[in-house]
């Protein structure tokens, strides 16, 4: 299984920073309560100075999505939803370990995460402009057919695991209790985006080492070399 963006992705955004983690071994039975304290902790301060509409790493994601025909006050990159969410409850809901600590990273650093469950993904997954064939499964079970030209998360048999971008994820390859093998993928738009990228990997993989004592495959993404190989497991 490889994930890539799509040569239109890189070209019409040539900005864009990519950050990409694999593993094998996961459990819903990790405690993350201390790093999601120091994680929301630190978006909660940000957020004391203002509004995330103002972040510089919002700004160029709301920039990004003007470009894709997507107004961006109406289809939000997934982490300035999650920092409306918390500015609003002070808090996040918990769905998963792993996720709640994607989710907790994303309002620090005001970046979008998204967690993948590799077993529900088929082949090959392509963020690229959709043909209009493709099918999306909505968190709450809905089905949905994605628009020629928008951008999604798609995989060889068609399946959309994520409309507009960073917009909103699919309920077919959301992580679950029984998940144990997970690609995340870390997104950033802003200038100078690759240290952070690189720090959030980091940190999703220590939490792995430490909380699940599982090892994980981390790679930065360029228009060069555009592509993370998932080994294929054998029994």
């Amino acid at each position: 299984m490889r994930f890539r963006h799509s040569p239109e992705i890189w070209s019409a955004f040539p900005e864009l920073t990519c950050g990409v983690l694999h593993a094998t071994g996961v459990t819903p039975d990790a405690d993350v309560t201390p790093r999601l304290a120091g994680c929301l902790g630190a978006a909660r301060d940000r957020l004391a100075a203002g509004p995330e509409g103002g972040f510089p790493e919002i700004q160029a994601w709301r920039r990004a999505f003007t470009r894709m025909g997507c107004p961006p006050t109406r289809y939000r990159c997934a982490a300035e939803s999650l920092l409306r969410r918390l500015r609003r409850d002070r808090d996040l809901p918990r769905l998963h370990p792993l996720v709640d600590l994607g989710n907790a990273l994303s309002t620090r650093y005001a970046v979008p995460v998204a967690v993948l469950d590799l077993a529900r993904i088929d082949g090959d997954l392509t963020v690229r402009p959709a043909d209009g064939t493709e099918s999306y499964l909505g968190l709450g079970g809905e089905r949905e057919q994605p628009a020629p030209g928008e951008v999604i998360f798609a995989d060889q048999d068609g399946h959309a695991h994520a409309r507009r971008w960073c917009h909103r994820q699919s309920g077919a390859s959301a992580v679950r209790a029984g998940t144990t093998e997970v690609l995340v993928v870390v997104e950033a738009m802003h200038d100078r985006a690759a240290p952070t990228v690189r720090r959030m990997l980091d940190d999703l993989a220590a939490a792995l080492d430490e909380l699940w004592r599982v090892p994980s495959r981390t790679a930065l993404l360029t228009a060069d070399a555009p592509e993370f190989a998932v080994p294929v497991r054998t029994c």
